[in-house]
């Protein structure tokens, strides 16, 4: 029995074991239908023609966990963003860990997506934003056909989020190969602001394949700062579907920061539906070995006075494989759009690889778009010059890709955070660099 028929036949135990209501019921069974008739996505798709699943769905992946399983905070502690205070929601090979959590309802809801489909107060949020911005993909309907627990947030009306809110996901290896299959759910309301960081994180070198959905609704004037931290054990693989729904004068910001993991894959899709838009799309990917990242990107213009600013990082090393597919989508409505699109890479080995194809399909005709990208290795002049001053090439060279990617990193808003960042760059690339860029 291969991935996908054991997951078709484990969908009805899986009803069995979950309470829901009917709307929802009818939901997850439309899903599985869809992924039934569809499967995994092959590279004979057009968006899959670089990356191929063939691999890690060779796993005997567990569907659903055996048994609950307990981490000590200290086991961890160095995968949080510890240095500040935040809420946390924090899941254990799929289930929620209410030791290692700090969540709230105080003004504001900061729970589980468990909780929402279960309690009446949560049925209007649930039938109004629940699979509304999410695609009827393959992969997408899986996960909300196994939807069972994720985060749940909801930011009301001029509510201003405390402190920023952390999602971990955490894996034991107390199964030979797990498949997981998170959802999140985070509904900003008018004039509010949250700013949010999620991470998946395998302690074992068992093999572990996360297929991740995330919906995320700005209203009016809403603020959002998301912010992702891939960087997984080698034999760790993840599906990260995320959809962006914009209302008028909203701003949402996603960075991707791609360090670890055997296979990532990244779907990001952005849809403005209103005016004075802004929608901001950043990554930093440094991979090496035979780790493959791939980002896929969807910004829709749909009404006039908007914009888009995508902005992706690659440095490749050793056999890695990067891939970059993004589309910007100017509908004829969407007059004074301002978008813009760039992927630039370094390969630093001479077997990495990278793909990439930017695109633009514009049907107005008063915009202002533009798109690139660019290929290349380290400037030998820069090199020299930094060499001729005394600093040993190794030191150069990371300073040098610093360098390259520093522009990404400034719009990082958590101190915190970006400090991080910076430590995790040095370690892929084995030096001190000394200073906070």
């Amino acid at each position: 029995m291969n991935l996908k028929e054991k997951l078709v036949s484990s969908f009805l135990a899986f009803e069995n074991q979950v309470e829901v209501d009917t709307y929802v019921h009818d939901i997850r069974s439309q899903a599985i239908k869809v992924f039934e008739q569809n499967g995994f996505p092959k590279k004979k798709e057009e968006a899959w023609k670089y990356t191929s699943l063939n691999k890690i769905l060779k796993e005997d992946y567990s569907v659903f966990p055996k048994q609950e399983n307990a981490l000590e905070y200290h086991e961890v502690k160095r995968y949080f963003v510890h240095e500040i205070d935040t809420y946390k929601i924090v899941f254990i090979d799929g289930k929620y860990s209410s030791h290692l959590s700090d969540t709230t309802h105080d003004g504001m809801d900061v729970c589980l997506m468990s909780a929402a489909f279960n309690k009446p107060k949560y049925r209007l949020i649930i039938e109004n934003y629940f699979n509304k911005a999410a695609e009827s993909d393959s992969l997408t309907s899986l996960n909300t056909a196994f939807s069972r627990e994720g985060a749940y947030i909801h930011i009301p009306k001029n509510k201003l989020a405390g402190k920023p809110i952390q999602i971990l996901h955490f894996s034991t290896g107390d199964e030979s190969a797990l498949m997981l299959q998170p959802r999140n759910l985070i509904v900003v309301d008018e004039n509010s602001h949250v700013e949010i960081l999620e991470r998946h994180q395998s302690l074992t070198d068992n093999p572990v394949l996360t297929n991740s959905v995330t919906e995320i609704f700005a209203n009016k004037r809403a603020i959002v700062d998301y912010y992702k931290v891939q960087n997984d054990k080698d034999k760790a693989s993840l599906i990260d579907n995320t959809y962006v729904s914009q209302k008028q004068q909203s701003r949402v910001s996603v960075h991707t920061f791609s360090f670890g993991g055997k296979l990532i894959r990244n779907n990001l899709n952005f849809y403005q539906k209103g005016e004075h838009i802004e929608s901001t799309l950043k990554g930093i990917t440094i991979i090496g070995n035979k780790q493959h990242v791939d980002h896929n990107t969807l910004v829709h213009h749909q009404e006039p006075n908007c914009e888009s600013h995508q902005d992706y990082k690659g440095i490749f090393g050793d056999y890695a494989t990067g891939v970059f597919n993004g589309k910007v989508i100017v509908d004829k409505k969407a007059q004074k759009t301002n978008a813009y699109q760039a992927n630039n890479n370094l390969l630093i080995d001479d077997k990495a690889t990278i793909n990439t194809k930017p695109q633009l399909e514009i049907f107005a005709d008063d915009v202002k778009c533009s798109h690139g990208c660019t290929i290349g290795q380290l400037d030998n002049r820069a090199m020299f010059y930094l060499r001729s001053r005394g600093i040993p090439e190794k030191e150069a060279r990371a300073i040098l890709m610093y360098g390259f990617a520093n522009n990404v990193l400034e719009s990082v808003r958590i101190r915190e955070l970006k400090r991080r960042i910076n430590q995790i760059i040095a370690n892929k690339l084995g030096v001190n660099i000394g200073f906070d860029l």
